[in-house]
């Protein structure tokens, strides 16, 4: 594996979760894999689980790690080409990726969309020059518009959980204070629209996502309505897409926020969230804190998602 931006470079979907169980048995199973290797993790914003669980899985397959924050101990990077270089950017991304690429074997890459410039945004204008330029493997930890390893501990946890070959699976849109990317609600519907399960959208009007995500989804406006029968409920917020309303807070509605209400009408539905989590915007406490909460060993499964990757991409 060469990269891994998407579910389409993890190829067979059912030799992936295979290889994820074998892992869970036995995490240090490969750990003569990455002797000698070493991993990069190239972070353009914050993060707790990614960092955590991403430098775990590399240790794990025997690596070492060098982690490196931009803007944090590192120089800023001016990301645009044809620039004057006149402002409090002294370094250039295209000339600080191949330097990285100098002193690793693997990079991985966290960059935020900025939710200033669509189209900029959707041609994902820092990872892909990585994949370009670093003459290395090159793994997201999250882009602009995708964030797979998420979604593929997402998927090992639906797998672990489920109670019936087939689960009614609804990712729903919830309140936050900020404007968020869509790169999660992207990247988990793309992943669900690859299995056989029932995929349902419930968001309000305006927070359309763009279509080649959405697939094969049905796109439910009536959240009680969608929650009906459900199996598993993945709550994210996300800004609109859609034109001039572009990375914009649409609507705060709090009557959004997963509670007991929509619960009940579920499947004894399991409540999943990527995490962190703003408690009583997205989810109330005794949502979150009820036996039916599997959003801890969700985040575990990161750890699981990224050796698996990882160790693809030492195989080659």
């Amino acid at each position: 594996m060469k990269q891994f931006t998407n579910v389409h470079d993890t190829g067979n979907l059912r030799a992936a979760l295979d290889e994820a169980f074998e892992i869970k048995r036995d995490r240090f199973k490969y750990v003569d894999l990455g002797r000698n290797k070493t991993l990069m993790m190239v972070f353009f914003n914050s993060s707790l689980r990614t960092r955590l669980s991403t430098q775990k899985a590399a240790m794990n397959l025997g690596m070492n790690v060098i982690v490196l924050d931009i803007g944090q101990g590192a120089w800023k990077l001016e990301t645009e080409r044809g620039v004057i270089m006149d402002g409090n950017k002294p370094e250039h991304i295209l000339e600080a990726i191949p330097v990285m690429g100098c002193y690793c074997d693997v990079i991985g890459i966290r960059a935020f969309a900025r939710l200033e410039d669509r189209d900029l945004d959707y041609q994902e204008t820092i990872i892909n020059p990585f994949i370009e330029l670093s003459g290395r493997p090159v793994f997201s930890m999250e882009a602009a518009t995708r964030h797979p390893l998420q979604s593929f501990a997402d998927l090992i946890t639906i797998e672990e959980y489920k109670r019936t070959a087939r689960p009614k699976v609804v990712m729903t849109w919830a309140p936050h204070p900020n404007a968020l990317p869509q790169a999660v609600p992207n990247s988990f519907a793309e992943w669900m629209n690859e299995t056989d399960y029932e995929f349902v959208i419930t968001h309000p009007e305006g927070y359309e996502l763009d279509a080649t995500f959405v697939g094969k989804a049905r796109v439910e406006y009536d959240q009680m309505k969608a929650f009906e029968g459900a199996d598993f409920i993945y709550a994210k917020n996300w800004s609109a897409y859609s034109g001039d309303n572009y990375g914009k807070i649409l609507s705060k509605d709090r009557n959004w926020t997963v509670s007991d209400r929509q619960m009940a009408v579920t499947n004894q539905a399991y409540f999943m969230h990527c995490l962190p989590v703003r408690r009583n915007m997205i989810v109330t406490d005794e949502v979150i804190e009820s036996p039916q909460s599997i959003v801890i060993p969700e985040a575990a499964n990161r750890e699981i998602s990224a050796t698996v990757v990882l160790k693809r991409m030492l195989m080659g």
